[in-house]
């Protein structure tokens, strides 16, 4: 596979992300690294619908720009390229303000909890910054961000959003979309006032596990929002 063919699976994952309602306005960014120096990344100021492989960045370790037309916004580089260089398994890595998993993150001790069969596929894999720093505009921030994903994957970021890192576009797309269907369900069913009927960590740990041997489902996942794009958007990937 190459970097024209990542261009285009990422620019899917982002189009997929908005359509499902998972971006907020022109915000939010996903990255995937191309090597241990370059990474992808989306530019600043264009909303997820209209992006196309061309408008997609990419982007050294230091910030300066190796191809591409357009810019990339602050924070995004700095959350991004820190994760890369201290997390080699995270090739890719997905930041975004989803509704239901960032309604989580507002809240005092606000857990994913195992409670229904979406949610323990990431059993084992999430970690929780529980501080809120403001915007992530200088190294020591990415940094502080970082850390906190040490033993995880996935992030919960207190009174921000979410983080998912992947070792490919597919698997952390698909990850994105099921930590907020689990996180949808869990808000749903903590809203009727009654008590949540915990799976046990034995059997969440169990089926986490089957979950990552049907990896299959993810690139099938990716390549069904491919395959509708192509149907309504002729040439898209081409653009």
């Amino acid at each position: 596979m190459g970097i024209e063919q990542d261009k285009i699976d990422l620019t899917c994952a982002l189009r997929a992300a908005a359509e499902l309602g998972l971006h907020e306005g022109v915000c939010n960014h996903f990255s995937y690294a191309i090597d241990d120096k370059t990474f992808l990344i989306n530019p600043q100021g264009l909303h997820w619908l209209e992006m196309v492989p061309s408008d997609i960045v990419t982007v050294d370790a230091a910030g300066n720009r190796v191809a591409g037309n357009r810019s990339v916004e602050p924070t995004a580089f700095f959350i991004h390229s820190r994760i890369h260089r201290a997390k080699p398994s995270a090739r890719c890595i997905m930041h975004a303000h989803m509704p239901y998993a960032t309604a989580l993150a507002l809240l005092e001790d606000g857990r994913l909890e195992w409670c229904s069969q979406n949610a323990v596929r990431f059993h084992g894999r999430v970690g929780y910054d529980t501080s809120y720093n403001g915007l992530a505009l200088d190294d020591a921030e990415g940094d502080r961000i970082c850390a906190a994903l040490a033993g995880a994957d996935i992030l919960f970021m207190a009174n921000h959003g979410v983080m998912v890192c992947g070792d490919g576009i597919a698997n952390a797309f698909d990850d994105l979309y099921y930590l907020e269907r689990a996180a949808m369900v869990q808000v749903l069913a903590q809203s009727t006032g009654k008590t949540l009927h915990i799976i046990p960590d034995d059997v969440a740990a169990r089926t986490a596990r089957q979950h990552a041997q049907e990896r299959q489902q993810s690139a099938l996942h990716l390549d069904a929002f491919r395959r509708r794009l192509d149907k309504a958007e002729p040439g898209w990937s081409r653009t």
